[in-house]
């Protein structure tokens, strides 16, 4: 993986796929991508605020069209990785612990001490990817996530980056 801006290379990854900042022109690929992952995606202006915010905000690309994206808040040596997608065309390819390894390593390299992430219980894949790269499940959000029939939990990760 090429990843621009960043000194990180992940071998395994096709030489056509590279990780690079989103940009405000870039909304609308994610916002595709976002609508067919998502039964309650977030909205253009989340992603919009999220960029005004400076909050990190990556894409990864492969063969120059967005296949996914993470969207990162990091403050007083904590991050929260606030969204991470990965197109569902794309998905079960590697893409996505791709993207999450980037993202820690990215993390790391702004001195966080740790990081924090929710998960919908319904989502079992997530769920065992995030528990595979080193996140422990500390707790609960109840009612956190709109759900077709009201609204569903969150389980609350975390992974300690140790020096």
């Amino acid at each position: 993986m090429n990843i621009a801006s960043s000194p990180s290379v992940e071998p395994t990854a096709p030489a056509s796929t590279l990780l690079r900042a989103m940009r405000e022109d870039d909304i609308a690929a994610v916002m595709s991508i976002e609508t067919r992952a998502y039964p309650f995606p977030w909205t253009d202006g989340i992603f919009r605020d999220c960029l005004n915010a400076c909050h990190p905000s990556w894409l990864l690309m492969e063969d120059g069209i967005v296949i996914g994206y993470g969207v990162v808040s990091i403050a007083a040596r904590e991050a929260h990785i606030l969204n991470i997608c990965i197109d569902p065309e794309a998905q079960g390819q590697g893409h996505g612990r791709r993207l999450l390894r980037a993202l820690i390593r990215m993390i790391r390299a702004q001195n966080a001490e740790r990081i924090f992430l929710e998960v919908r219980p319904s989502n079992p894949r997530a769920i065992a990817l995030y528990f595979d790269e080193g996140f422990n499940e500390i707790g609960r959000r109840p009612r956190y996530y709109p759900a077709h029939n009201g609204r569903e939990d969150a389980i609350v990760m975390a992974m300690e980056l140790l020096p």
